[in-house]
């Protein structure tokens, strides 16, 4: 079978294994993330499309809108190429207990579908090698509602998994924030908030955040040496966080 995509991917140090000190894990290097109009775009002008950008854009459009609606009704999803359904998350603690907002939480998972993963033999894969020393995120899970890189429940905690992230150092801008796609106001975390402050590991409980769509920074001057980094460096998320 001919290799149609290259996917490009760089080594991290592996922080999710403690009994192997040597091992890596690769992170593919996103060019960026594409929208339903670029994507539409992108097919009417190579050809994958037998109607107008504009009109894919609107059908794929209605379609999701749809299929939300549907998820909302407690229905799942096959597409071919993914599924969807809706998981209640929490404890009952007794047959009677109804559900609970405030200790029980409604998310939608999405798992690739036998279309998708038939494509998987047409990718080829380019390891660029170890990524340059620097601090990197590699993965967040609200511990509310064990959403992972996806879903943030203010006033609760959010586990920072990656390499070189302990908060550290003198300069002002110092810190982890959460950063509103729309507006970029950005939102510091109290320093009393950070519960977990490790180079591999960070624990924080999540700042009052209106719904919206968040980018998520961790701004340190750490560094494995006693000295503090000259400069702050800066590690960012490649995933988009929600609160809804």
């Amino acid at each position: 079978m001919s290799i149609l995509h290259k996917i490009k991917a760089y080594l991290y140090d592996n922080t999710l294994t403690k009994d192997n000190p040597n091992d890596f894990i690769a992170r593919t290097a996103s060019e960026r993330s594409l929208s339903v109009k670029q994507i539409c775009e992108a097919a009417a002008s190579r050809g994958g499309a037998d109607v107008s950008a504009s009109a894919m854009e609107h059908a794929t459009e209605l379609f999701l809108k749809e299929m939300a609606y549907q998820l909302c009704d407690g229905f799942s999803v096959n597409t071919g190429y993914f599924t969807a359904s809706t998981t209640i998350r929490g404890v009952f603690d007794s047959p009677s207990e109804t559900f609970n907002k405030d200790k029980h939480s409604i998310i939608f998972q999405f798992n690739q579908g036998e279309k998708l993963r038939a494509e998987i033999p047409n990718i080829e894969v380019n390891i660029l090698g170890v990524a340059e020393s620097s601090a990197v995120i590699l993965q967040v899970t609200d511990v509310k509602s064990g959403s992972v890189n996806d879903l943030l429940t203010p006033g609760r905690n959010l586990k920072i998994v990656g390499s070189k992230i302990k908060v550290a150092g003198e300069n002002s801008s110092v810190g982890i924030y959460f950063v509103d796609v729309a507006t970029q106001e950005r939102t510091k975390v109290e320093p009393s908030d950070i519960v977990t402050n490790n180079p591999s590991e960070l624990m924080v409980v999540i700042p009052a955040l209106a719904a919206g769509t968040y980018n998520l920074e961790v701004v340190t001057q750490f560094s494995k040496n006693s000295a503090f980094l000259k400069e702050p460096r800066v590690a960012l998320l490649d995933k988009l966080l929600t609160v809804e």
